[in-house]
């Protein structure tokens, strides 16, 4: 993809939407999360309007802290995100299909398979959000007493990755002959193991399936510690991000695309993609409307649990003063330290009181957050788009359908107007749709 040209966009995709008020909106599926027509709608509406690909993000837990508020949320009701994304792909024909799997409780081989699979199943439209699990919570459901430190998750998901590529390289891509003529299956000349022996792994190879279409499924990353920019510097290929700041926007995309140029990759094979929620209305007035119907639906209990997940357990939210303002520094943890460094600045930034804090985490989680006319929307996608702060977008309506389609129908045709996105797809895979260039296998590539 050519930065000065068009931008691109994915649609993250929750079952009813990312504000925490959203499955109590009269327009939301109850039940969406566990209805795959609702899923192929959405899907179907994101490729309609030649979207790059629809996002859906996992966690391997339930990570409310407590029951009062685990009763009064909805995403421990839905779909595990490759199982989803395989079904979809045979109700999709252009849209890519990114699914988000943990480097921390999963093994190389398992994910190297399944995304191969997936990438076959929808014709080269796969990625793989890497991600390293960040919740304690996860840590009990796969045998682990706590959560591993923060730059050990990063050191594993590293060579954790390289696994997974070079399982992808097993095969070249014309190993499978299938000449029933001569019968001969595959020419094993073109076979290649792996035999890697790591810190955190032992893998021999080979993967029991034939090269992915697309080379490697397309390698997302989300991640703004110092660790995660080095990691997605190294080997991502879209970067999801939250940056409500310009200013902040514009100093993480200079120094992510800096430190990939540092390892010879060019800056349109690194799309750093930040999160965007969109309230839209005919008017400011009726978006202003929309969004504090979702807040009046949002329990006291979730405000604080969600608050107190994203921010760390930085402090006992219950037990202070909501009206006092969030101190300048607060102690580093273990957790999601990206998103908790992004909060706080934002806090710092506009003075925020700890009951303001705490209900901006439930509106957007520390995402850029725009609250007006579909102008307005576009004015802001825009601006940071031209001023080297995204090569893109992922869209996190606050409701669904309602919210998505709102954006597709008035949004959309306003970035086009201005000649800031497509109308139609350029290419059959999703690296041809993102401008990104296939890679060659380790094997076989010319020195």
């Amino acid at each position: 993809m050519q930065r000065n040209g068009e931008m691109a966009l994915g649609l993250y995709l929750m079952q009813a939407g990312y504000h925490e008020g959203a499955w109590r909106d009269p327009s939301v599926p109850v039940n969406g999360g566990v209805d795959i027509d609702h899923y192929a709608h959405l899907a179907a509406l994101a490729e309609g309007a030649a979207f790059h690909f629809v996002f859906i993000p996992d966690s391997p837990s339930v990570v409310e802290q407590d029951l009062a508020s685990l009763a009064r949320v909805s995403r421990n009701d839905t779909f595990e995100p490759i199982t989803l994304l395989s079904a979809l792909s045979s109700r999709t024909q252009y849209v890519g299909l990114v699914a988000t799997a943990t480097t921390t409780y999963h093994q190389p081989y398992h994910l190297a398979r399944m995304f191969a699979s997936l990438d076959h199943m929808s014709r080269g439209r796969a990625a793989w959000n890497i991600v390293t699990s960040g919740y304690k919570f996860e840590a009990h459901n796969f045998s682990e007493d706590g959560l591993v430190d923060h730059d050990m998750r990063y050191a594993r998901a590293r060579e954790f990755v390289e696994i997974v590529k070079g399982l992808w390289d097993s095969w070249e891509t014309d190993a499978f002959i299938r000449d029933k003529n001569i019968g001969i299956y595959v020419d094993t000349t073109k076979l290649h193991l792996l035999n890697h022996r790591g810190h955190f792994f032992s893998v021999r190879g080979p993967l029991n399936v034939a090269r992915p279409p697309q080379g490697y499924p397309v390698l997302v990353q989300a991640g703004a510690s110092d660790a995660g920019i080095q990691f997605g510097a190294e080997i991502a290929e879209v970067v999801f991000t939250a940056e409500p700041s310009l200013e902040n926007g514009q100093r993480y995309y200079a120094t992510l695309k800096d430190k990939a140029r540092g390892l010879d990759r060019s800056d349109d094979q690194v799309l750093i993609m930040p999160g965007i929620v969109p309230v839209i209305g005919k008017t400011k007035q009726e978006a202003v409307e929309k969004l504090k119907r979702l807040q009046s639906s949002t329990h006291i209990d979730v405000l604080f649990d969600t608050a107190d997940r994203w921010l760390g357990s930085v402090t006992d939210l219950r037990a202070i003063n909501l009206d006092s303002l969030v101190p300048d520094t607060l102690p580093r943890t273990n957790l999601i330290q990206s998103r908790q460094k992004v909060l706080l600045e934002l806090a710092a930034r506009q003075k925020l009181t700890w009951r303001e804090l705490i209900s901006s985490v439930s509106d957007s989680r520390g995402h850029l957050m725009v609250v007006g006319t579909p102008d307005e929307i576009a004015d802001t996608m825009v601006d940071r788009f031209d001023q080297r702060a995204a090569d893109g977008f992922n869209v996190l309506p606050v409701t669904v359908p309602g919210g998505f389609k709102d954006f597709v129908e008035l949004v959309v045709p306003e970035l086009r107007r201005r000649g800031k996105f497509r109308c139609r797809y350029s290419g059959k895979t999703l690296r041809e749709n993102l401008g990104l260039k296939p890679p060659l296998n380790r094997f076989t590539k010319l020195p």
